[in-house]
């Protein structure tokens, strides 16, 4: 079965997007959960036996009131050490007058502030809570999982607590998720469903023995049911055994109560049955919290099985798909291949089987309905028998997915060699911890790198007498640099350039004369002139983060009215740049949206208009900011017309290019409005790079569709740290989710967050198919673009998700090598995108 290599790449890459999600379901912790809702329940009645007990509701409050005081990195011995005195004398002297409770409570990596943060009568005392989120090493730094960082200061205060003055108890460990029990139950509350933790039984150990097994009974039981909902074989847990025996130990205790007994075997059992509740609260405890921090090992592996598969199909179909006709030979309908197709399917389900009813197995695909799972399985089973089909073919027959035998005569080109290279180090780079928190440093190099060789291309073209003779791509004869001029009759596209194999006339540098020929001279050294200044726009990272930069100077108070003055010189220039291709309707819309976006900051007070002197009619800017919307949707709806007329009228070129520049233009206004105004030459530069790279590289240098795919996602990298991202989730701009909405709306705030985030890869990829769609005149270009775009990205992630299984328990896994699991399966769903995108193009270039 023939298919276009665009087709094949958007298919694999699709594969790899649901691989990726299956992985990053087993990876991330299952969460502990209730499916009941709490109002459809009542608390659970005491336990009794001959006699009936009628206590059905909550015990009473103990405090009136709780005041948190939550502290940053707050270590336990910043408060029960010898620093504690230094520090915290005030509260060291609460402790030993004896009116405080002290505890060391322990956090759950990743130590950093997100996932630790997350809740009547006056004669009731009043209780204030010390605590700290997270501890911090001794170097000052925090998100692993050492014993500084981990341990962290607990003391409840409260006039309730009488201790001998003096009495100073070693403080015991407990758990963070300890807290939320107990101040459910302080408040005369109900025990949230889902926490796992357990009652801090010192604080009520100056209770009637009643209260207290009370208290512990609601406690065992919301954490039994919880077990239930989410460990199948809950009966055989030792926790739900000790806590069936201490409820039957309680039912005794209730009836001799009641009763009247005041002998000294229910004081006896009564302290039995106290100590039965606390070690089946521990062993319930442990037993939840085990399973939330285990990995879904089939889970993962299915997913990393599905991404490999994909990728070593994509990496199968090099020689074919980058060929001239950009098409592969799938082999599918081999007669050997249903057999082998049936053997695997049966093979995985075997072993899904067996999986999914081992002991204590429980996992995402063990929960799927069979015919959910049966198809990953089958899928899985296809790409497999593929994969050895096109093996086969190139040990028996020397062949890889064609018919065409391959020419390994030629030698690689220099942008080849540099982007194999580049590729190939930037992989090896995510090894280590220290190279993905300073990622941004492996892009800059790469791209300044990527400068000097395009200048020493183009020194050497127009200085040295090169032939410009395209470089041949081993092992397929493709040219892989080269751009053909082609008049077929009528021009390509605009400029008439055909992204196929290259001509043997002269190299158009030649015909360059005056301004345009120095221009071209000067274009690598104005993009690193660019990428320079951007550089010293926002320090990203980790180890420099903290450093002043120009984006700090322009968002302090003082200099309002210098980022005023950029910002309204970034918007004229963002038009200018962008309304060139542009229909006079969207030019208009252009204009108007970006005024719009200037009234937007200047009513959040970002910025000034010239006759505001201060920020007294601050707003939030909803009317501002949806004015604007409604111009993006405009320019979009435009757009999206053009290349739906341009379907219909095969011929109509134009309209498909204007199409396709509107809908670049519509996510550059989207863009402007999200980014914070300081960052606003990033998106000026970004245009500006596209356009001297058009103008005065691309199409004079006759790059080739692969060599233009590989430098817009270098680029596209690169700006995604010139924006201030980093591989941390804390870089993330949040507020870009609230722009124009009064209120958190879930689906709008994810999209322009996330939109805001990746801004820069989503922009360069959108002027990649407007680049190549208005150059090319066949749909073979647009096939190896898709294809070289698919492969670039699908290198990293499938790398990069096996070295996350390898380093699954790794000191920094959760602080470092997750958020850039989750950063690469965003940029795999871009790529998707894109991929799709692309063949839509491709197979309007079919029809015309």
């Amino acid at each position: 079965m023939r298919l276009g290599s665009g087709t094949f790449a958007a298919g694999c890459v699709v594969i790899e997007v649901l691989g990726v999600a299956l992985f990053l379901r087993g990876f991330f912790p299952a969460p502990v959960f209730s499916g009941t809702e709490r109002q459809a329940e009542s608390p659970a009645p005491e336990p009794s036996a001959g006699a009936s007990s009628n206590w059905t509701e909550l015990p009473p409050p103990l405090f009136s009131k709780v005041v948190i005081m939550l502290i940053d990195a707050l270590r336990d011995d910043f408060v029960f050490g010898s620093k504690g005195v230094k520090f915290m004398p005030y509260t060291t002297y609460l402790v030993e007058k004896g009116s405080s409770l002290s505890f060391v409570a322990e956090a759950k990596p990743p130590t950093v502030t997100m996932p630790r943060i997350k809740e009547r009568g006056a004669l009731l005392p009043s209780l204030l809570a010390l605590c700290g989120d997270h501890g911090m090493s001794e170097a000052g730094g925090h998100g692993a999982s050492s014993m500084e960082e981990v341990n962290t200061a607990l003391v409840l205060i409260s006039s309730a607590f009488e201790r001998k003055p003096g009495d100073v108890r070693h403080p015991t460990h407990v758990q963070q998720t300890d807290l939320a029990a107990t101040l459910s139950v302080g408040l005369g509350l109900p025990i949230p469903k889902s926490n796992t933790g357990s009652l801090l039984f010192r604080v009520v150990e100056g209770r009637p023995v009643r209260e207290q097994l009370r208290l512990l009974h609601l406690n065992t039981v919301q954490l039994s049911k919880l077990l239930q909902e989410n460990v199948p074989s809950y009966k055989k847990e030792p926790g739900f055994e000790q806590f069936k025996v201490a409820e039957r130990l309680h039912r005794s205790w209730v009836r001799l109560y009641l009763e009247g007994s005041n002998s000294e075997a229910l004081a006896n059992l009564g302290a039995k049955v106290r100590r039965q509740y606390l070690d089946a609260l521990r062993m319930l405890r442990l037993s939840l919290t085990r399973r939330a921090a285990q990995y879904d090992v089939y889970s993962m592996a299915v997913g990393t099985v599905l991404v490999l598969e994909a990728l070593a199909l994509l990496l199968l179909g090099v020689p074919q798909a980058l060929s001239s006709r950009a098409e592969l030979d799938v082999p599918l309908l081999s007669p050997v291949l249903p057999l082998l197709f049936g053997l695997l399917l049966l093979a995985l389900a075997a072993l899904h089987v067996v999986v999914c009813t081992a002991v204590d197995s429980s996992c995402y695909l063990c929960g799927l309905p069979w015919l959910a799972a049966g198809g990953v399985m089958a899928l899985t089973a296809a790409l497999l028998c593929a994969g050895v089909s096109a093996l086969t073919r190139i040990f028996a027959g020397g062949q890889c997915l064609t018919q065409t035998p391959p020419q390994s005569t030629s030698r690689w080109s220099e942008l080849g060699l540099l982007s194999f290279l580049g590729t190939v180090g930037h992989v090896l780079s995510l090894g280590a911890s220290s190279f993905i928190e300073e990622e941004h440093q492996t892009w800059y190099f790469l791209i300044n790198t990527l400068c000097l060789a395009l200048c020493h291309q183009i020194y050497r073209h127009c200085f040295l007498g090169d032939d410009c003779a395209p470089q041949r791509c081993p092992h397929t004869g493709e040219e892989f640099d080269g751009v053909a001029v082609a008049r077929q009759g009528k021009r390509a596209g605009p400029e008439g350039w055909e992204l196929s194999h290259a001509p043997k006339d002269p190299s158009s540098l030649e015909a360059l004369r005056g301004p345009e020929r120095w221009m071209v001279l000067a274009s690598p050294w104005l993009v690193l002139a660019c990428c320079r200044l951007l550089r010293s726009l926002n320090q990203t990272g980790v180890q420099w983060a903290h450093r002043p930069d120009l984006g700090h100077w322009l968002t302090s108070s003082d200099h309002k009215a210098e980022l005023s003055v950029l910002a309204a010189l970034s918007l004229t220039m963002i038009f200018v740049l962008v309304q060139k291709r542009c229909s006079l309707t969207s030019k208009v819309a252009v204009a108007f949206g970006l005024l719009g976006i200037y009234c937007y900051r200047a009513a959040i007070g970002n910025v000034l208009f010239p006759w505001q002197q201060d920020n007294k009619d601050i707003s939030k800017g909803i009317t501002e900011a949806r004015f604007v919307y409604v111009f993006v949707l405009g320019i979009l709806f435009t757009g999206t017309k053009d290349l739906l007329k341009s379907q219909i009228i095969a011929a109509d070129f134009t309209a498909r290019t204007v199409g396709l520049w509107e809908i670049h233009s519509g996510l550059v206004l989207l863009a402007a409005l999200l980014l914070r105004p300081h960052n606003l030459p990033v998106l000026v530069l970004s245009l500006a790079v596209q356009t001297v790279m058009t103008q005065f590289i691309w199409r004079p240098l006759r790059h080739g569709a692969a060599a233009v795919t590989v430098m817009h996602y270098w680029f596209g990298q690169a700006f995604f740290y010139f924006q201030g991202n980093s591989n941390s989730i804390a870089t993330v701009d949040i507020s870009a989710g609230f722009v124009g909405l009064d209120a958190y709306m879930e689906i709008p705030a994810m999209f322009l967050t996330a939109f805001a985030t990746y801004s820069g890869p989503v922009l360069w990829a959108s002027h990649l198919v407007n680049f190549l769609t208005s150059e090319a005149s066949s749909g073979s270009a647009l096939r190896r673009a898709c294809f070289c775009y698919a492969l670039v990205c699908s290198v990293p992630v499938s790398v990069y998700i096996v070295m996350v299984t390898s380093l699954r328990y790794h000191l920094f896994i959760w602080s470092v090598f997750s958020p850039k699991l989750l950063y690469e399966g965003m940029h795999l769903l871009i790529t998707a995108a894109v991929c799709i995108f692309f063949t839509a193009m491709d197979q309007t270039n079919t029809k015309s």
